[in-house]
């Protein structure tokens, strides 16, 4: 049960920070390499491996490897899945019921 809600608590930590929403809007227009992305920030390249970290545990970006560089895009999964769950924490029916389970 615990770790149903460390997924969600890691969801909206990802939002938490302006750079990783900034990240986000970055990948909107498709694919970017992660040298690309640290062109925007001033920021040294381990910086940018945590927040990315941090995007992809939540499942907002997926990653795949070319040469010595990562290219990031977004996960639609990513966002149904957080969609999901704000509709859910939102929803006044049956609390009481999940509350006593």
């Amino acid at each position: 049960m615990v770790d149903n809600y460390n997924r969600r608590a890691k969801i909206f930590k990802a939002l938490g920070d302006p750079r990783r929403i900034m990240i986000l809007e970055m990948l909107q227009i498709g694919e970017l390499c992660a040298c690309m992305i640290l062109e925007r920030f001033d920021m040294a390249q381990s910086t940018l491996s945590h927040h990315m970290k941090l995007l992809q545990e939540s499942g907002f970006v997926k990653g795949r490897s070319e040469g010595k560089w990562v290219h990031y895009s977004l996960d639609p999964e990513g966002f149904r899945v957080a969609m999901k769950i704000i509709t859910g924490l939102s929803s006044t029916k049956n609390k009481l019921k999940r509350i006593g389970e």
